[in-house]
C-alpha cells in the first residue's frame, strides 16, 4: 500500500545523535553514497537491529527506499530502538509514522506501570459503576513496593521484620530496575541477611544523595521495585515458563488498540526455587543464552501457543477439571481484559497524535492454581528469530502490525470509515474510539466531544440510556489537510459505556435521514442499543464553530460613552443627521467583509482567543 510522500526523521539515541554530529568527513561521505538513487521517495529510517530485517524487507516490498542518515526528516516511517527528543521534536503529526509513543513509560517502566495501575484503580472506586467491569490489582498484579518511596520503602522492611502483621521471612522477594529489561539488574531476596543487605545499601546511597552538595546534579542510580516472587509457578516438563503477548496500539488518533497471543517461553534448565542462578528463574531468551546448554536447547526454551495448549489438555484438563482449550479459550480472555485494564489506565495520559504508534510485549505467569499473573510490560520487545517458532510468530506478527497501522493511517487521511480492517489476521481488536479526539468516561461523568461537553446518565438498563449536553464550545484539533478531513464516517466504532463492549455502527451519514443500525464485534454479550447522540457523534458539527461568537461581535463598535462630545451641526447637515438618526442603524458581522484583515479590526481574530 502505497501513501502519499512526506517528510520524515531519524531514530537514534540522544547519545548517538550528539556522537554523530562530532563524526569525521569519512563517515559523512560514506553516508552520501549510501543515499537514495530516487530522490523523490518515499523514504523509510530503521535504527537498531531489533526487528530491522523484517521492516525493511517490509518497506523494500513497499517501494519505499532507506534512509541512512538521521539528520534527514523526509521519511514516511520509522522505526528504531531508542527514543530521541529530536525525533519527536521534528516528528510531522499527521504527515509520518513513528514507532513508540513517547510517553509510552506509563506503561512499559516497573514503576509507570504500578502507578498507573494504583491511580486507575483510586478513581475507580470512587466512582459508582457497578456495571464497569474492574479487576482487583491483586487479582492479576503482585504485590509490590516502591523503593524509591520512603514511606513504602519502611513498611517493605517492616514487612520483612515481622512488624504491621508481617511475617519474618515468609517468602521471596524479586527486586527489578524500573526502567531497563532483558532481565538486567535483577536480583533475588531470599534470606533476611539479604533483606538487610539491601536497607544497608539503600540507605548509604540516600545518604550520599543528601550529602552530595554541589554533586546533586548527579543522575540518581536506577530506582527498584521488591515484588512477590510467585514460586509456585505452573510448570512445563518440570520448567519454569512464562507467556509473551503483544499489546498494539495501532493508532493513537483515534485510538485503535489490538492484542495477539506470541509463545511460551521456558528455562533450560528444570526450576529449582532455592537455586541461585537467575537463568532458572527467569526465562527470556537473553537470560537463557547464558546458559552453556543453549546452543543445544534453544528449540525447547520456545513453544507456540498450540503446542501449549495441548499440554495443558494432557496433563490438566482432567486432573484440574479445566475446560478443554483452557489456554485459547479463558487464559487467552484473561490476558486481554487484563490488557485492556492497563490500556484504561493510561488512555487519557498518552501522547495522541496522528502517526504514532506502539507495540508492547506483556508477560504472564501461570501457577500451580492456574491463576494468572501479570508480571510485568515491555516497549520495544524481543523480534528475534533465533529458533523455528519465533520464525514463526515474530515476522507474521510484525508484519500485520505494520499492515494494521498503515490502513488505519491512511484512512484516517482520507476520511474512510476505519473499520473493519482489512489486513486482521491474529490480531484482535480489544478497544477503538468512536471518533478522534473523544475521551471517554467511567459512567456517570462527563466526555468531551466535538459539540461540546456531555454529561451521561443512565438507569438501570441500556435502553434507558440518556444524555444532557451542553452547549460549551470545546477546541477540535484535526492534524489531517482541511480537504482531507472526515465529515462524519458512515461505518464507525462505538464503545458502549454500559458494558465497555465494542460494537460497529453501519449507517449513513448524519445528515442522512435513515436509520442507523448497530452490529455487535465483540464475541459474547447480547446486543446493546444506545443512544445516538451519546455514541457516535459527527466529527465536524454541521455548523461553523465560531458562529456564537460572531453572532455577539458586530461592526462598527458601539459608541463609547467616554469619549468627547461632537460640536452642534445647523442647516441641512442636521436636517440630514435627524433623517438618518431615525433609520435603524445598520450592522455586519466580520465574515461579511468590513475592509482589512480580522486582525486589523477593533478586537483582533476572534481565533486568538479559541486557547
Amino acid at each position: 500500500m502505497r501513501l502519499f510522500s512526506g517528510g520524515y526523521l531519524t531514530c537514534s539515541s540522544y547519545r548517538d545523535l550528539s556522537r554523530n554530529r562530532k563524526s569525521s568527513n569519512h563517515r559523512g561521505q560514506s553516508i552520501k553514497a549510501k543515499e537514495p538513487s530516487d530522490p523523490r521517495g518515499p523514504f523509510y529510517y530503521v535504527g537498531g537491529a531489533n526487528g530491522a530485517k523484517i521492516v525493511i524487507s517490509y518497506c523494500e516490498d513497499q517501494g519505499w527506499q532507506r534512509l541512512h542518515d538521521q539528520h534527514r526528516h523526509d521519511y514516511q516511517l520509522k522505526w528504531c530502538e531508542a527514543k530521541s527528543r529530536a525525533t519527536y521534536l521534528h516528528f510531522r503529526e499527521g504527515q509520518q509514522l513513528l514507532y513508540q509513543i513517547p510517553n509510552n513509560t506509563l506503561l512499559t517502566t516497573k514503576i509507570g506501570l504500578l502507578s498507573s495501575l494504583r491511580d486507575y484503580e483510586r478513581v475507580s472506586a470512587k466512582v459508582n459503576a457497578p456495571r464497569l467491569r474492574r479487576l482487583k490489582m491483586e487479582q492479576f498484579f503482585p504485590d509490590t513496593f516502591r523503593l524509591d518511596v520512603r514511606e513504602e520503602r519502611e513498611l517493605f522492611f517492616a514487612q520483612q521484620n515481622g512488624v504491621e502483621g508481617g511475617e519474618p521471612g515468609g517468602c521471596v522477594w524479586i527486586c527489578k530496575p524500573s526502567g531497563m529489561n532483558q532481565g538486567r539488574g535483577i536480583f533475588l531476596l531470599k534470606t533476611p541477611g539479604d533483606v538487610a543487605d539491601l536497607r544497608l545499601r539503600l540507605e548509604q546511597q540516600e545518604s550520599s544523595r543528601s550529602h552530595g552538595g554541589r554533586r546533586a546534579h548527579v543522575r540518581p542510580p536506577q530506582a527498584y521495585i521488591a515484588q512477590r516472587y510467585v514460586n509456585n509457578p505452573l510448570l512445563l516438563e518440570g520448567k519454569k515458563f512464562d507467556v509473551r503477548s503483544y499489546l498494539l496500539i495501532a493508532c493513537t488518533d483515534p485510538y485503535v488498540v489490538l492484542f495477539r497471543h506470541g509463545y511460551a517461553r521456558l528455562t533450560c534448565e528444570p526450576y529449582d526455587p532455592r537455586s541461585d542462578n537467575l537463568t532458572a528463574h527467569l526465562t527470556n531468551q537473553c537470560m537463557q543464552k547464558k546458559n552453556p546448554l543453549y546452543s543445544l536447547l534453544k528449540e525447547d526454551t520456545v513453544w507456540s501457543m498450540e503446542k501449549l495448549n495441548d499440554y495443558v489438555n494432557d496433563r490438566y484438563s482432567v486432573a484440574k477439571a479445566l475446560p478443554r482449550d483452557w489456554i485459547t479459550g479463558d487464559f487467552a480472555r484473561f490476558m486481554q481484559r487484563v490488557v485492556v485494564q492497563c490500556f484504561s489506565a493510561v488512555k487519557s495520559k498518552l501522547d495522541r497524535k496522528l502517526g504514532l504508534f506502539d507495540l508492547i510485549g506483556c508477560d504472564f505467569l501461570i501457577d500451580e492454581e492456574f491463576k494468572v499473573w501479570l508480571l510485568e510490560m515491555n516497549c520495544n520487545p524481543a523480534l528475534h528469530t533465533n529458533c523455528g517458532v519465533l520464525q514463526d510468530v515474530v515476522p507474521r506478527m510484525l508484519v500485520e502490525t505494520l499492515d494494521l497501522t498503515l490502513e488505519i493511517f491512511s484512512k484516517r487521511l482520507c476520511g474512510q470509515p476505519i473499520l473493519p480492517l482489512a489486513s486482521q489476521r491474529d490480531f484482535v481488536l480489544l478497544y477503538s474510539a468512536a471518533a478522534p479526539l473523544t475521551c471517554t468516561s467511567p459512567p456517570g461523568g462527563k466526555r468531551r466531544t466535538s459539540r461540546g461537553v456531555q454529561r451521561v446518565l443512565r438507569g438501570t438498563s441500556p435502553q434507558n440510556t440518556t444524555t444532557t449536553t451542553t452547549t460549551t464550545p470545546t477546541r477540535k484539533h484535526d492534524p489531517a489537510p482541511h480537504h482531507r478531513r472526515s465529515l462524519g464516517n458512515p461505518n464507525r466504532a462505538v464503545t458502549s459505556h454500559v458494558s465497555g463492549k465494542v460494537s460497529e455502527e453501519i449507517g449513513k451519514d448524519d445528515t442522512s435521514n435513515s436509520k442507523a443500525t448497530k452490529r455487535e464485534l465483540a464475541p459474547g454479550g447480547r446486543p446493546e442499543t444506545l443512544s445516538r447522540r451519546a455514541s457516535a457523534l459527527p466529527l465536524k458539527s454541521p455548523k461553523p464553530r465560531v458562529k456564537p461568537r460572531l453572532k455577539k461581535c458586530s461592526w462598527p463598535p458601539a459608541e463609547r460613552s467616554d469619549r468627547p462630545k461632537k460640536l452642534s451641526i445647523s442647516g441641512g447637515d442636521q436636517q440630514r443627521k435627524r433623517a438618518s438618526a431615525t433609520s435603524p442603524p445598520t450592522t455586519r458581522r466580520l465574515s461579511e467583509g468590513t475592509g482589512g484583515s480580522p486582525e486589523e479590526r477593533p478586537g483582533g481574530s476572534l481565533t486568538q482567543h479559541r486557547q
